[in-house]
């Protein structure tokens, strides 16, 4: 009998110790759903919408130097003539000579290594993809990302032919060949590697604060200063 009670008294701790088990996972469990639910949300203000993909697709506009990104159309030089004298002229002027100080977009090719070089379209720019790039994003001055495919890239052909990069006024560009245009600076950019070489000549021990012993003196002034680099060619200040 003793046997009996001993072995009831077994059942009732095994059950007991089940349902205390039992009732401990159903607690984390349910502590795990209101710690979730009580879990700070990302504050918004109730301002706005979430952007639809046709609105990020019109503002991801970037045209790549290889040419991805330059849309469907084409255009000649001929035809970018009128509009550039409609559109453009009134600021760069009718050859690309520029206005008062709007910039110059047309000359200036060989002259990067002068004393005063004509940065221009063709003369520095690297790749011709920049200029539908800026054209798309940027002008008309005041009136920008109006113009169509067709009248970019006919604008971007005249604009390389007045730079002489287009020889052919009727030579038509569209998105499959611009990119192949080579431009005369194409070769002028490098990536900047002086982490690698002018490590050598970097110092270790960096003087951080009160590194100049001597105050400093003013030596020249920019109104007298000739900054141009001396040369037959350059005007001087006497």
């Amino acid at each position: 009998m003793s046997k009996f009670r001993e072995w009831l008294s077994f059942l009732a701790g095994a059950n007991r110790h089940r349902m205390t088990l039992a009732g401990a996972v159903l607690a984390a469990v349910l502590s795990t759903a209101v710690l979730a639910q009580q879990k700070p949300q990302p504050q918004t203000f109730n301002i706005g919408r979430a952007a639809h993909a046709d609105e990020l697709k019109a503002w991801d506009i970037s045209i790549l130097p290889d040419g991805r990104g330059l849309p469907v159309g084409k255009g000649t030089a001929k035809k970018g003539e009128e509009l550039f004298v409609e559109k453009c002229a009134a600021c760069h002027g009718e050859f690309g000579e520029g206005v008062g100080r709007w910039p110059v977009l047309a000359g200036g090719n060989g002259s990067l290594r002068n004393d005063r070089p004509e940065k221009t379209v063709a003369s520095f720019w690297p790749a011709s993809s920049t200029l539908f790039d800026y054209l798309r994003r940027a002008m008309p001055y005041g009136n920008a990302q109006t113009l169509e495919a067709d009248e970019l890239y006919a604008l971007s052909a005249y604009i390389l032919h007045m730079g002489d990069v287009i020889k052919d006024p009727e030579y038509e560009v569209n998105e499959k060949n611009f990119a192949g245009i080579k431009m005369p600076n194409g070769g002028g950019f490098y990536d900047d590697d002086r982490a690698v070489a002018e490590k050598a000549f970097w110092r270790k021990d960096v003087c951080m604060k009160n590194c100049k012993k001597e105050p400093p003196k003013v030596t020249g002034r920019a109104m007298v200063l000739d900054v141009t680099p001396d040369s037959k060619t350059a005007p001087r200040v006497e």
